[in-house]
Formats: C-alpha cells, sequence, structure tokens
C-alpha cells in the first residue's frame, strides 16, 4: 500500500495571480514536504512523532526543566496536548515530573539521562536530513535566502 503524496500548495498559484501570493505558496510547499518528510523519517527511525521531538527539544535547551505551561506557550498547543504528549514519553521513561517547590500543582518536566542519549540521537539525524534537504541550493544561496527571510521576517505585522 503506497502513502498518498501531500497536494503541492503551490499548484493553487497562477501567473495571473500576484507574485506575492505566488511566493507564499511556493514557500508553504517548500515547507510542507521538508516538514512531512522529517515527519516521517522520525516515525520510521525512532519510532516517534514529531510533536514528541519539538517537546524533547525544548527540554533539552532547559535542562533545569520546563513547567506544563512553559512547554505549551513555547510550542503553541494546548495543555491537554502538552500533557498527553508528556505521558508518553514519561512512560518510555524519556522525561520525567517533578513537582515545583512550594507549588505541589506545579509540574517541572525534565529529559531523564536516558532522554538526552535519545534526542541527541535523533537531533543528529534531524540536523543531516535537514542538511541533505536544502542541498538544492549551495551554501551562497543558503545564505541569501537566510537573510532574505530574515528581512521579510522583520517587516512582518507584530503577533497580537
Amino acid at each position: 500500500m503506497s502513502t498518498p503524496q501531500p497536494t503541492d500548495m503551490e499548484v493553487r498559484a497562477h501567473e495571473d495571480h500576484h507574485a506575492s501570493l505566488r511566493l507564499w505558496l511556493r514557500l508553504l510547499s517548500a515547507t510542507t514536504h521538508i516538514e512531512d518528510t522529517i515527519r516521517q523519517r522520525l516515525r520510521e527511525q525512532f519510532d516517534i512523532t514529531l510533536p514528541r521531538f519539538d517537546l524533547m527539544a525544548q527540554l533539552e535547551r532547559e535542562p533545569q526543566g520546563l513547567t506544563m505551561g512553559e512547554i505549551s506557550r513555547r510550542m503553541m498547543v494546548t495543555g491537554g496536548n502538552v500533557t498527553a504528549i508528556v505521558d508518553q514519553l514519561e512512560k518510555e521513561q524519556l522525561v520525567v515530573r517533578q513537582t515545583l517547590l512550594g507549588d505541589r500543582r506545579i509540574y517541572s518536566v525534565c529529559l531523564t539521562p536516558g532522554g538526552h542519549k535519545t534526542f541527541a540521537a535523533m537531533a543528529k539525524a534531524h540536523e543531516t536530513w535537514v542538511v541533505e534537504l536544502l542541498a538544492a541550493l549551495s551554501e551562497r544561496q543558503q545564505s541569501q535566502l537566510y537573510k532574505l527571510l530574515g528581512a521579510l521576517k522583520l517587516g512582518l505585522p507584530p503577533r497580537s
């Protein structure tokens, strides 16, 4: 059974559309393709979902741990989603929850030593995949695109 291929968002664009709309759809198509590839490889090679990988990445950056609320804010998902992901990672002994001193209602979540080791292997593979997926662009082109996207990001209105 073959996996259905995602629709290329760019096919929606036509020459009579504004160049900005065509650019937006090309960015969306490229981003979606890269994310789908990484999602599939994480599942195939590590039996993990992208949200679980992302949560572990947040914890890797914060060795002292993060509260459930902080994880939810950083990942821009509901507290219920974070709880479900943490529950699963905790079952696999990749993270541990600890109550904060002074407030037993608030938990801090940290990677376990096994979680650090597992995440390091995934992060190394992830970086290799991203390098591979962007290899169609030379280092100079990647640098140019990085600068251009930075200028675009600075020109966007603030989030509300």
